[in-house]
């Protein structure tokens, strides 16, 4: 049905006469009828969008099933970075039987599967610190890193951002600037599942971390290093007959 007036004009039989009238009609044009679906869908957004907005801009704990091996692990994720500004990468947290591993998900090829590539962070105005990642057997676009797992965990839970470099097999470079705020709890309770807590220097900031040590320790002449070296050797003397005596 399709009235293409919103007036038309109405004749009405009451006994031997007929009287004219102007009578009022729905507008039923295809024009109105999507005004209205556009409108109810504005409003929609308008109360969906903020929620999922600010779940996505904040660190998160999830607890998934491994494909594979159908068990369950945990794992503390960030955010992605602004989009257009920085690449789609995520940084990941997991516990997956019993070990920690830092995980890089990038929406972009990284490597061939179970390839080792290189990656590059540097949290707040610390050093910037290279390491290897290898990527999963099943995935081009996830890598992961377990040696080192445990001292960027350290950082990330003091730290206020960290500025990712990840070097591709096809010579691209991947970057992005992840922010670190809230990733405290989440990540803190990844390294509880898996029976570990995080060092003494993971909850204070003026604690004097290794990065920092290495930084300075670079800075030494030779002979400043060596003899660095042999005072801190004489502490963890100390220390190991301490405990000794304790036990």
């Amino acid at each position: 049905m399709k009235f293409n007036c919103s007036f038309c004009i109405a004749y009405v039989d009451i006994g031997n006469r007929r009287e004219q009238g102007v009578v009022a009609l729905p507008d039923y044009t295809p024009s109105a009828l999507f005004n209205k679906m556009a409108q109810r869908l504005f409003l929609m957004l308008l109360f969906f969008c903020p929620f999922s907005v600010s779940a996505a801009d904040t660190w998160s704990y999830h607890q998934e099933k491994d494909r594979l091996s159908n068990r369950t692990y945990s794992l503390a994720q960030s955010p992605l970075p602004p989009r257009g500004l920085y690449d789609n990468i995520r940084l990941e947290i997991i516990c997956k039987d019993n070990s920690l591993q830092v995980v890089v998900d990038a929406h972009n090829l990284i490597a061939s599967q179970g390839s080792s590539f290189d990656v590059e962070y540097q949290v707040d105005k610390n050093p910037r610190v290279t390491l290897q990642m290898s990527t999963f057997k099943d995935s081009r676009r996830r890598g992961y890193n377990e040696d080192q797992a445990k001292r960027i965990i350290d950082e990330i839970v003091t730290g206020q951002s960290l500025f990712i470099r990840v070097n591709t097999m096809i010579r691209k470079v991947l970057s992005a600037k992840i922010p670190l705020e809230g990733a405290a709890e989440p990540v803190k309770q990844v390294v509880s599942d898996c029976g570990l807590s995080l060092a003494d220097n993971a909850t204070s900031e003026s604690a004097y971390s290794l990065a920092e040590f290495e930084r300075e320790f670079g800075q030494l002449t030779p002979e400043q290093q060596r003899q660095v070296l042999n005072k801190i050797k004489i502490i963890i003397m100390e220390a190991q007959k301490a405990l000794l005596i304790e036990k």
